[in-house]
């Protein structure tokens, strides 16, 4: 059944987009990202504007981080602290990422720009999350009542002034390091219009050092409300928001979401972030293909806008 896209002035089958919505919920709810970073490049694949693609699934996002943020705060899988500190990055670099997202779409880059983001920041996440699980499952494999060595290393940044406590994740370390971190994320979210969870979980657990499973709760918690903040902004200054795009995978995502943290919550960490590196390297590497892909025609016509 084909339904019209009015923003992205294309039709579409309704059940593919369903479907795209109901999996990047699903990864919502398991792995506390906000599933752009899958929806987007299969909505580019399946045929809409990448400029549309963005600023439209960045509205679901926000449904799967409502959905998600929910099962985990009964759960007391929240430190909204931790959260509040990158969320006030988060809105700087948001509101700066739009910024350039418009500049970008006027000198006619973006498209470009948003491949090659993609490619490069899942291939290094990816590579980097599936060689540390692929090692604690072989010392655990070797010697399964080893203890649990910590996942982060204290760097020359942790020595940073302005330390905070943060009780929910038993951590002491400056609130610049968040800030900073909650700025990056915000300006990808702008640009490539995911809620950053594919950056954001494994930095809290490896740059943090937060347990595995407040991450999840917490980086929803952050993505909300930078989604929220980019949305409005795409809206009212780049005009790319679909909204008929935006409901199906809204419905799609508010099903999976619930489901995917469900399963999260019977499965180990060392798992779960084996699965997350899985999915984003076949991701990258599909998106690599893409790039590289020779046109079908190397030429393409525009239409110049006549001003009255």
């Amino acid at each position: 059944m084909e339904i019209y896209l009015p923003i992205a002035e294309l039709s579409i089958n309704v059940f593919l987009l369903l479907g795209l919505g109901a999996a990047a919920g699903l990864l919502s709810g398991m792995f506390g990202v906000g599933g752009g970073f899958l929806a987007t490049p299969l909505l580019i694949f399946a045929g809409i504007p990448p400029a549309v693609a963005v600023a439209s699934q960045v509205n679901q996002v926000v449904a799967n981080s409502v959905s998600s943020l929910q099962v985990q705060w009964r759960r007391g899988n929240v430190d909204f602290r931790m959260g509040l500190v990158l969320l006030l990055g988060g809105m700087i670099g948001s509101s700066g990422g739009v910024w350039l997202f418009t500049w970008l779409k006027r000198i006619g880059q973006i498209d470009f720009v948003i491949a090659t983001l993609y490619v490069v920041l899942l291939s290094t996440i990816g590579v980097m999350m599936l060689a540390e699980s692929l090692r604690t499952w072989a010392v655990r494999r070797r010697n399964p009542e080893a203890p649990r060595g910590k996942l982060h290393t204290h760097y020359l940044v942790h020595r940073l002034p302005l330390k905070l406590r943060f009780y929910k994740s038993k951590l002491y370390i400056s609130a610049l390091l968040p800030v900073g971190l909650g700025f990056a994320i915000g300006i990808l979210s702008a640009i490539l219009g995911v809620g950053g969870g594919f950056i954001l979980v494994p930095a809290m657990i490896y740059l943090l050092g937060m347990p595995t499973a407040v991450v999840i709760g917490t980086s929803n918690f952050q993505i909300l409300f930078v989604a929220a903040n980019v949305t409005f902004l795409h809206a009212a200054t780049n005009g790319t928001v679909d909204i008929v795009l935006a409901l199906l995978l809204i419905v799609g995502g508010v099903v999976g979401a619930p489901i995917g943290a469900r399963i999260a919550a019977r499965l180990p960490g060392v798992l779960l972030r084996g699965l997350m590196a899985a999915i984003i390297l076949a991701v990258a590497t599909e998106l690599l293909v893409q790039l590289l892909r020779t046109p079908v025609s190397p030429f393409s016509l525009g239409v110049r806008e006549v001003l009255p």
